[in-house]
């Protein structure tokens, strides 16, 4: 039996045939709003259901539930606020019960907001809750303090999805990935969250996982991301090279995740394993830091809030790994868990130095990274955008 989605049911709210076209008739005499690229990602992901059991933006019970507890109003664990929010200035316009038009930036028509309630929210108190600080260098208080101090909940409807993008043919909705896997015969998969490169130790604890189920599914998330992180494109490329030169590739899928990162640490990593259960996965994989950035949360935090879950209520099983490296003396890949020697022994490069090997032109070491992946981001580099590698 395939897992069931996060709730029960596998949310679809992408209108067609003569409800579309009644819906989009209707869009000129709305109101409406323009959407920012997160925005559009969390309008297209509750659309095909990657948020289930989410209908549409958080309503302000859905919303105080989630930064207070973690979990939905029904008591589904749930750990990152899914908000649209509008300057006060322009609130006053929307009224409960209307419907509002949905565009990107570029003035495509998404889709239709059927607003329940509007509300002001604390921005402080969601900044302590869900990313454990509220310094604005952190790209999520960051983002949260420029958001308008009213948010608007209610269910969608999606009249047309975003426009095409580069990865389309690699983009794969739950029902999809779900399919496919039955096509395959895996019942038990394991996702990878990345929004890196992937390097030899992650590519480590990929097989290692991959050695306990049937197929890996590798989800890069391609939403939107901080300035410094390395283009999806660049990255796509490297995903694309390493699957074909190391990985089986009857075991593998390549899909992308479209979803915005929010840097959330251990609540985005609840939240990046209950959506891939949407997406039809068993295992999830949560590495060293999952989903941080700076020094805003402990090197095993992420793992360590599954704790707060009970199995059931996840469902998704976490596979959790510590920090991996090349020793020398064992001569292979190893974790701290396996591996008996020092720091000394162990090929462990830190991002500032990679960032500074790649922008000079040289290859890092092959027990750090393949030559194909290196090679890849050192012609970034050179193209005179700056490699992360964390």
């Amino acid at each position: 039996m395939p897992i069931k989605p996060h709730g029960g049911m596998l949310v679809n709210r992408i209108v067609s045939g003569k409800e579309k076209l009644k819906l989009q008739e209707k869009c000129g005499q709305m109101e409406k709003i323009i959407l920012n690229p997160r925005e559009v990602s969390d309008l297209d992901m509750i659309a095909v259901g990657a948020f289930s059991p989410l209908y549409g933006f958080m309503c302000q019970a859905e919303y105080l539930s989630v930064v207070e507890y973690g979990r939905l109003p029904r008591g589904f664990p749930w750990t990152i606020p899914i908000t649209l929010g509008v300057d006060e200035k322009d609130a006053d316009k929307f009224k409960a019960g209307c419907d509002i038009a949905l565009y990107d930036q570029k003035e495509n028509l998404l889709g239709v907001l059927h607003l329940h309630e509007k509300y002001l929210f604390d921005k402080e108190k969601e900044a302590k809750q869900v990313f454990r600080t509220t310094d604005s260098a952190h790209p999520g208080v960051n983002y949260l303090q420029k958001m308008g101090k009213v948010l608007l909940g209610g269910p969608v409807s999606m009249i047309n999805r975003p426009p095409a993008s580069p990865f389309d043919n690699y983009r794969l909705d739950p029902i999809e990935t779900r399919t496919l896997f039955k096509e395959k015969g895996w019942t038990k998969i394991v996702a990878f969250q990345t929004r890196n490169p992937i390097h030899r130790a992650h590519e480590y604890i990929q097989k290692c996982a991959l050695e306990t189920v049937e197929g890996l599914l590798i989800h890069p998330l391609v939403g939107a991301t901080k300035k410094d992180d390395i283009p999806a494109s660049v990255r796509m490329d490297c995903y694309k090279t390493l699957i074909e030169n190391y990985y089986p590739k009857d075991r593998v899928v390549l899909s992308i995740f479209p979803a915005a990162m929010r840097y959330a640490g251990p609540r985005e990593a609840v939240f990046h394993a209950l959506v891939r259960k949407n997406y039809g996965c068993t295992h999830f994989i949560v590495g060293r830091d999952h989903a941080g950035v700076g020094n805003y949360y402990g090197t095993y935090d992420a793992q360590q809030i599954f704790n707060s879950f009970s199995r059931e209520e996840i469902d998704i099983v976490p596979l959790c790994f510590e920090h991996a490296f090349f020793c020398k003396k064992c001569n292979e890949m190893a974790t701290p868990k396996t591996c008996p020697h020092t720091s000394g022994d162990r090929i462990s490069l830190s991002g500032t130095a990679v960032r500074g090997m790649l922008k000079d032109g040289i290859m890092p070491p092959e027990e750090f990274s393949r030559p194909e992946v290196a090679k890849i981001l050192i012609e970034n580099a050179h193209n005179n955008k700056s490699p992360v590698v964390q």
